[in-house]
């Protein structure tokens, strides 16, 4: 009977908190019918910085999802169709400590892009040319597809692809959706290019209210962002072991006419074009290793990752991005499954931008640089949490503002 081997409710090697619903939920998931419930929590707070101000945040994420095979329920082969539905909530320290305030990444990656419900995907992806040919329409972010990272982290600089960080006001990652194709060619099993348009429209990443967030409407659209990319994925270092990684290499554009962050030349007694307008770019290359494997088990090891994201100096305040991390999966034979972090990450600013011109001149001047390390604990296979600690140096790239420490938790839950 399916009762007798599925997995009930909060079993610790079940996927999910909520069971196996006595055998029915692998049942539609082999009809082609895949149901998700996740929700991320984190919590920060400052336990120590160079000015005063300290305070705590909370915010999460919930996201249900549904994976339809269609190639099962329809008879479409090599067809796949994705409904999610997000819901952001809570605060940021940013706004709830002083002494963060002026900070330009964030202690909590899931915080931002609006409070709010979203429809985040409505896309469906099928396959041509014996599945080298791979196209995906409807709606769905840009990061869902392009400049992929892996997002363990609880700290921004560390979490995800950095391109929407910096140039968030043309490429939006999730939880936010628009209207979008992506093509992607398989030239070989561990080699792919791909291309997409992606709508630009303010109202999909400002959404407030659920209207907003469910706006399917491309009024508001001013533009497209169009980025290409190449990903290689070897399995393999050795040929006695399977050690997967990711290498990507990418370039976007947008089409949509952006202001010039005007460089103010008037203390040289050189006139500026304050209203000039350009098409913003941005660059990046991000590479994933996994190194070792723990006493021949590769499930187990060291896994080197990092990424590099570089701006246009005229519309962008940002001029380049940076960070590295190492992780260790399984670092005790008593907990397999648990793992340790440790991540930095750099934010290098526009100099001349005219958003920073009350720092021209001032020594104070410099960069941001983000610290974390975390334990990952497997509580069970459908719970993990992250004690984490952060250090950020020079908050708001200014060193006038000073450091501060930072105490977090992040975990992740599957229903």
């Amino acid at each position: 009977m399916q009762g007798a081997w599925a997995n009930p409710a909060f079993e610790t090697e079940s996927p999910w908190m909520l069971g196996d619903w006595n055998g029915q939920r692998t049942e539609l998931k082999n009809q082609g019918y895949d149901f998700t419930v996740g929700y991320t929590g984190e919590f920060a707070s400052v336990l120590d910085a160079d000015r005063s101000g300290k305070g705590e945040a909370y915010a999460d994420q919930w996201a249900f999802g549904a994976n339809l095979d269609l190639s099962k329920i329809l008879g479409w082969t090599d067809t796949e169709a994705q409904v999610t539905i997000t819901h952001r909530g809570g605060q940021a320290l940013n706004n709830e400590a002083n002494v963060m305030a002026p900070q330009f990444n964030q202690t909590q990656e899931v915080y931002g892009r609006g409070q709010t419900w979203r429809l985040t995907d409505l896309w469906i992806k099928t396959k041509f040319m014996d599945q080298k040919l791979d196209v995906k329409v409807g709606r769905f972010g840009v990061g869902e597809d392009f400049a992929g990272f892996d997002c363990e982290f609880q700290n921004l600089a560390l979490c995800g692809g950095q391109v929407a960080n910096w140039a968030g006001d043309q490429w939006y990652n999730g939880p936010v959706s628009q209207w979008a194709l992506r093509v992607r060619y398989n030239i070989q099993p561990e080699l792919f290019v791909q291309t997409g348009i992606y709508e630009r429209n303010t109202v999909n990443a400002n959404a407030t209210t659920p209207s907003d967030g469910f706006n399917l409407s491309a009024d508001g659209s001013d533009g497209a962002v169009i980025p290409v990319e190449v990903v290689w994925q070897p399995s393999q270092l050795t040929a006695a072991l399977v050690l997967p990684g990711e290498y990507r290499i990418g370039y976007f554009k947008g089409t949509a006419d952006t202001q010039n962050v005007a460089v103010d030349y008037s203390q040289l007694g050189v006139s500026a074009d304050f209203d000039a307008t350009n098409h913003k770019w941005a660059a990046w290359v991000s590479g994933k290793q996994q190194l070792t494997a723990h006493q021949g088990d590769a499930s187990r090891g060291l896994i080197l990752m990092g990424q590099a994201t570089f701006y246009d100096d005229k519309t962008s305040a940002y001029s380049d991005a940076q960070n590295i991390a190492l992780t260790y999966k399984g670092p005790f034979n008593a907990r397999p499954k648990d793992e340790i972090g440790i991540g930095l990450g750099r934010i290098g600013v526009n100099k001349d931008a005219i958003a920073f011109n009350h720092l021209v001149g001032q020594q104070s001047f410099d960069n941001e640089f983000d610290v974390e390390v975390y334990y990952g604990l497997k509580v069970a296979n459908w719970l993990t949490m992250r004690p984490n600690i952060q250090y950020v140096k020079n908050i708001g790239a200014n060193k006038a503002y000073g450091d501060a420490w930072v105490g977090g938790i992040k975990f992740n839950m599957n229903f």
